[in-house]
């Protein structure tokens, strides 16, 4: 069976976030947040597959590099994905993210009509998925976005916790520094 016949609404496979699809996916994108996070760029990393064409985004955040508060994986790979489609309806596509999507983001996988997202880590400070905010079930929505979440999520929560730990540490070893 190609997987690419699969729907993601015909039952528990698409459900279980340890599927060797969802993890194949997911490694894609924690090479994309990799690439981001040697770019001094938080290290989180999307990517969209479609149903009918395979992977058709690939993006890392680029906030800093693009000085632009939009710039999210998931959004750059939204625009990414209409593009290479020719529609902004991604009614056939899956996104991987490898951290729950903030407010700004679950809104955007919403419009864009996508019927499910998998990420890896959760996001307690700013998840709009399950941890802070529920945007992509909410039923005052047109549309709601099936989520599987916890896919690869230990390694996708250790890439920001060394990126972060990274930081801190340079933080502090210049303001000693500048004593």
């Amino acid at each position: 069976m190609n997987w690419l016949d699969l729907d993601p609404e015909q039952g528990p496979l698409w459900a279980d976030p340890s599927h060797p699809l969802h993890a194949y996916h997911m490694e894609m994108a924690l090479e994309a947040a990799a690439e981001a996070g040697a770019a001094d760029e938080v290290p989180v990393g999307c990517v969209i597959v479609s149903l009918d064409q395979g992977v058709v985004a690939r993006a890392g955040n680029q906030r800093e590099m693009l000085q632009d508060p939009t710039a999210h994986a998931e959004m750059l790979a939204l625009t990414q994905a209409a593009a290479a489609l020719g529609t902004w309806r991604l009614h056939r596509c899956l996104l991987y993210v490898t951290l729950e999507p903030c407010p700004m983001c679950a809104g955007a996988i919403v419009q864009a009509r996508l019927p499910m997202i998998v990420y890896g880590a959760t996001d307690p400070k700013a998840g709009a998925c399950h941890s802070l905010y529920q945007i992509t079930s909410d039923p005052r929505l047109n549309h709601r976005v099936q989520v599987v979440a916890g896919t690869l999520s230990d390694r996708c929560a250790d890439v920001l916790s060394q990126f972060f730990r990274s930081k801190r540490r340079t933080d502090a070893s210049i303001h000693r520094a500048d004593r």
